[in-house]
């Protein structure tokens, strides 16, 4: 190709996620062949007001690095699709699914996909004046309470009693009106990434994150100068071709196309897996353990854009 590809690269939004995605895009920005591409900055703001630098003509596809609602959630995607333009990523059914928990669990469990034991209800089920005990019999403390639209962490509790599973709740409300609350488990949390079209898509070498307390919050991920994560992980062969068969068929349940993260939960003393869920659009800071998974599989960060934006291309006929 004579001409490079204008790559409009998109970030920040609307959701709590904003400065993680400006992160992220700007690691994308660094990061593309400038012999290949013409990278163009999209900024979009709290209000939801895009600016463009610098500002050039129509772009040949679009970089989406949003994460969240708005950008992770098929909206973004949907609008794209409406205008005609190339984006990198999952479409907007599969980008839809993975962002709600309670929709990609439906996804994944219809496909016999291991999970953890979960509940979900409405913040107007929740204030209704329903017991918070019965909404949650089902399952044991420690619990996590989550909004059912977000993710980096933001809004999930760790709760170990009815005092703390109300705060969780109230906590989780305030950024959606679905509520899950899943099954805590001791086990070794594992990531591992998907890269590739509908019909051949690849599995990464699986990573393990390294939580230092009950959790990895939004603070130990974007925050701290610790280390996040091994990469790969040190794991029984069985069980690291488990993960890559699992992310793979996760991948599938949704729809998924270009890419995705799929995190896992490990219980070591059984060997059992449970997917705790699947990313659409995983973080790409200098720290992302999707652009590091594929690394030690053998594909370097400018590399790995370069074939999502060839599977952008190719998914649009360009």
């Amino acid at each position: 190709m004579s001409e490079r590809v204008r790559v409009a690269v998109l970030a920040g939004g609307p959701s709590a996620e904003h400065e993680v995605s400006l992160q992220s895009a700007q690691a994308v920005l660094d990061a593309l062949p400038r012999d290949l591409y013409e990278p163009v900055a999209v900024i979009i703001d709290r209000q939801g007001r895009w600016s463009v630098e610098p500002r050039r003509g129509l772009a040949d596809v679009v970089f989406p690095v949003l994460h969240g609602p708005f950008g992770e959630d098929g909206v973004l995607q949907g609008y794209l699709e409406a205008l005609g333009i190339p984006y990198v990523g999952c479409g907007v059914l599969a980008s839809a699914v993975g962002m709600d928990k309670v929709a990609m669990r439906r996804a994944l469990l219809a496909e016999d996909i291991p999970l953890t034991p979960s509940v979900w209800f409405t913040g107007h089920e929740w204030r209704a004046g329903t017991d918070p005990g019965a909404l949650v019999k089902s399952l044991e403390w420690p619990m996590y309470v989550k909004p059912a639209n977000m993710g980096s962490s933001i809004g999930i509790s760790r709760v170990t009693c009815l005092e703390e599973l109300r705060a969780g709740v109230e906590l989780a409300l305030s950024y959606d009106r679905v509520v899950i609350v899943e099954q805590g488990v001791v086990a070794r949390e594992l990531i591992c990434g998907v890269l590739g079209g509908h019909d051949t898509p690849q599995a990464s070498v699986p990573g393990e994150l390294i939580v230092p307390g009950d959790w990895l919050d939004y603070e130990a991920k974007y925050l701290s100068p610790a280390e996040i994560a091994t990469i790969p992980a040190v794991l029984p062969d069985q069980v690291a071709d488990e993960v890559r068969e699992l992310s793979l068929r996760a991948f599938r349940a949704i729809g998924g196309y270009g890419l995705a993260r799929v995190d896992f939960l490990y219980e070591e003393g059984t060997g059992r897996l449970y997917v705790l869920e699947i990313n659409t659009m995983p973080g790409f800071t200098a720290r992302s353990v999707y652009a590091r998974a594929w690394a030690a599989s053998g594909i370097a960060y400018p590399e790995l854009l370069r074939r999502l934006i060839d599977l952008a291309l190719a998914r649009s006929g360009s």
